[in-house]
């Protein structure tokens, strides 16, 4: 962290002289001894057992001391590399000061397997730190931005007496230089760029009338944030809404008037760790951390009662109780979540025939069994269930959220897999849905066609699965499927995927390079740089665009090109498109007279199932001394490669 440490405030708990209202994160257990367990991190000499210790402290509910010991226990975050974490440099730009917000984005990153490095400007300098090519930020050189802005700069100008028109104007001027600054910094840093929406901290001045007055404070912040948030869409800024959290939880839960006045903190101590939260799910949404697929649990969680015991007819469901009503509404959401591409799955203690009939037979169930890509239903553990659950979709067990609402249970999982996601239920099914919703597992920083298809393509994946079952062999499985790839360079019109899968995809990533929707038009306008994007087809439906390459030449070789990226979703492993792939972008290299391809494999967590991908495919082994990290480069003489025949034909 630089620029500011948290260190240097003191910080005391809100009592009567502070309105503050207490926040917590309550869909995460609460710990059980977490001084002791800070005290045993502390005193672990190497650093990365000590990260991992503190990971675990950080699944648990936490306040803002909490959350302030365990950052300043995180220490420089700037050291060499630690396995199994991700490092970020996250530069925070503010009109306010967000020193103590620092820690909270450090713990919450450190959740999800990130170590952000955070730098905080210069209190009310954004605009100078970006300017100024002499700025620390500029030294930083971050790969994140983010904008934390108050209203009160931005319409301070604006009179009470604004026409509807001069309002407008105004806001469409302070819109285009937030525009000017991310252009600044998109093309000086190649970062991504994150903008918060504003807060309202302003009192009502005609009451509910405010919201007709063209310069009443609160109309002009609340056009303000639609104005930022279009804007921001349309310039693939991505968006952290703090204005729609503090609507929801009431402003005073996010700021306190006599912070304010003290030291210049809009946004409170006590929402500091939601705060942290926020950021962390934003930067892990946009490297593809985010999680994929809902797994529930049936009896006492989708309805009330034990249907084996019951009956359809017995369990409670519906239209007409509270209870009934209640378990619909976390139906409903879990359903919505599918809709925007969230895999569902149910794992559940129960007889599969019993459990399956009330999907089908039950008039008030609203998921179907068709919404279901996974089911399983049977008397075995459920750790080993979650573990097949991941298998058969091809994911990794971090990429599950698994709800249930026995106690017993959800400690089970957290025990035998930690890396899988276990909401706190409240003890009311009423508040089910709210409790999910809030943990955001399901961050996004997109929404594109491919998305609102995933889950009919893993339906359709789950016949795959049922062909290759049924299949002799795996040559007749992949014959049957009549596999098609169609290709080509990138286009305008594929960019938003194609950005998306570079900075989702983790597994098959030998890099794991990520690029700004900037930085992907760029390669694809460079003449000497090959893009290549592969949509993959078959009898049973329509992948999408499932890999991307990017092929970069040596600028002191030009017969030489290196893979700087290649992607590919774990949808369609097994399916011999990363051979047909690698065929097209030799045959591509060849007609640019390249004579070389090399390719850099950097291990880390979850890029170890490509581990011997380049071996493969024909690469050879470019150095025999050994790399730091276990890095190691390939090269492929394309005079000398050999394509494998495959099942998929060309389009």
């Amino acid at each position: 962290m630089r620029g500011g440490p948290a260190d240097a405030f003191s910080f005391d708990v809100p009592g009567k002289d502070h309105q503050c209202v207490q926040m917590t994160l309550n869909w995460l257990p609460v710990a059980p001894d977490l001084p002791l367990g800070l005290r045993k991190a502390l005193d672990t000499s190497d650093y990365a057992e000590r990260l991992q210790k503190l990971a675990s402290l950080i699944q648990y509910r936490l306040g803002f001391m909490e959350t302030l010991q365990l950052g300043r226990a995180l220490g420089d975050l700037s050291s060499k590399p630690i396995d199994g974490f991700s490092q970020v440099r996250l530069a925070i730009l503010a009109s306010s000061t967000v020193d103590h917000l620092a820690p909270a984005i450090r713990v919450a990153g450190l959740r999800r397997g990130l170590l952000v490095d955070v730098y905080v400007g210069a209190y009310g300098q954004y605009r100078q730190e970006v300017l100024q090519a002499s700025s620390r930020l500029h030294q930083f050189a971050p790969q994140m931005v983010l904008f934390s802005l108050t209203a009160r700069e931005l319409i301070a100008k604006i009179p009470l007496t604004a026409s509807a028109s001069e309002a407008n104007d105004a806001i469409a001027q302070s819109v285009d230089e937030l525009r000017q600054l991310w252009k600044r910094v998109q093309e000086t840093f190649k970062a991504t760029i994150i903008q918060q929406t504003l807060l309202d901290v302003t009192q009502p001045l005609f009451g509910s009338y405010d919201r007709v007055v063209s310069g009443a404070p609160a109309r002009l912040i609340r056009q303000l944030n639609d104005q930022i948030a279009e804007t921001a869409t349309r310039d693939d800024i991505l968006l952290l809404d703090i204005a729609r959290s503090s609507e929801r939880d009431g402003i005073h839960a996010w700021f306190d008037v006599a912070r304010w006045l003290q030291g210049k903190l809009e946004i409170s101590p006590q929402a500091a760790p939601l705060y942290g939260e926020y950021v962390a799910r934003v930067v892990a949404a946009q490297r593809g951390l985010s999680k994929k697929c809902l797994v529930l649990d049936l009896d006492n969680t989708l309805w009330s009662g034990v249907v084996g015991d019951d009956g359809i007819d017995g369990i409670v469901l519906g239209e007409g109780s509270a209870a009934g009503e209640a378990h619909l509404t976390l139906q409903r959401y879990a359903k919505q979540l599918r809709e925007r591409g969230v895999i569902l799955a149910v794992c559940s203690k129960n007889d599969l025939a019993t459990a399956e009939a009330v999907f089908h037979e039950h008039p008030d169930m609203l998921l179907r069994r068709s919404d279901i890509a996974v089911f399983i239903a049977n008397w075995d553990d459920k750790a080993e269930n979650l573990r097949t659950i991941a298998r058969r979709l091809n994911i990794d067990l971090d990429s599950l959220v698994f709800v249930d609402d026995n106690p017993a249970e959800r400690a089970r999982i957290r025990e035998s897999l930690p890396m899988v996601a276990v909401p706190e239920l409240p003890p009311d099914p009423a508040h089910y849905a709210n409790c999910l919703a809030e943990a955001g597992y399901f961050e996004a920083v997109a929404f594109t066609s491919v998305d609102q298809q995933r889950a009919e393509q893993y339906a359709a994946n789950t016949e795959r699965e049922a062909l290759r079952e049924s299949s002799k062999s795996a040559d007749d499985f992949l014959r049957d499927l009549e596999m098609s790839v169609h290709f080509g360079p990138f286009t305008g019109i594929d960019l938003a995927r194609v950005t998306q899968l570079i900075n989702k995809t983790n597994q098959f990533n030998p890099t794991t390079r990520r690029y700004s929707k900037e930085e992907v038009t760029s390669f694809s306008a460079m003449a000497d740089t090959i893009t290549l994007q592969f949509r993959l087809l078959d009898k049973l439906g329509d992948n999408g665009i499932v890999s991307v390459m990017i092929l970069r030449p040596d600028v002191e070789q030009p017969h030489v090109l290196d893979v700087d990226c290649w992607v590919m979703s774990c949808r369609v492993f097994g399916r011999e498109l990363e051979f047909e792939a690698m065929t097209i972008a030799v045959e591509e290299a060849r007609r640019r007279s390249v004579r070389l391809l090399r390719a850099e494999y950097i291990p880390s967590a979850r890029n170890a199932v490509i581990s011997e991908l380049y071996p493969s495919l024909g690469f050879m082994p470019a150095s025999q001394a050994p790399r730091p990290n276990g890095v190691t480069w390939w090269s492929l003489d394309l005079a000398n490669y050999a394509p494998r025949k495959t099942h998929i034909a060309r389009r």
